[in-house]
C-alpha cells in the first residue's frame, strides 16, 4: 500500500519542483533585481522611465513615491519611482 501511495504521489512532488524552478524562482530573482535597482536611485543619477523619457534626478520624496526628473534645461516632471526602468548612472536595468 505504501508503494502505491509514494506512486501517486510522484507526480504532484514533480510539478511542484517544476513550477518552482519555471515560475517561482525566476520571478523572485526579478523582483530582488527590481528592489536593488529602485534602492539604488540617488538625485543626480541618469534614468530612462517605461515610457522611454531620459532625464536626469534632480529630487527623490520618499513619502510620496515620486522623483522629479529634469528632463531638458529647465522643465522638472514628477513620475512614480515604479516607472523607472533603467539606470544609466550605475547600468542596471530590468
Amino acid at each position: 500500500m505504501d508503494g502505491k501511495m509514494f506512486g501517486s504521489l510522484t507526480p504532484l512532488l514533480l510539478m511542484l519542483i517544476i513550477f518552482y524552478f519555471l515560475l517561482y524562482r525566476p520571478q523572485k530573482k526579478a523582483q530582488n533585481r527590481r528592489k536593488s535597482l529602485l534602492d539604488a536611485l540617488q538625485v543626480g543619477h541618469q534614468v530612462i522611465t517605461i515610457g522611454g523619457i531620459h532625464g536626469e534626478i534632480k529630487a527623490i520624496d520618499e513619502n510620496e513615491k515620486v522623483i522629479y526628473l529634469e528632463i531638458a534645461p529647465n522643465p522638472q516632471v514628477r513620475v512614480a519611482i515604479p516607472a523607472i526602468q533603467s539606470n544609466l548612472t550605475t547600468n542596471q536595468s530590468l
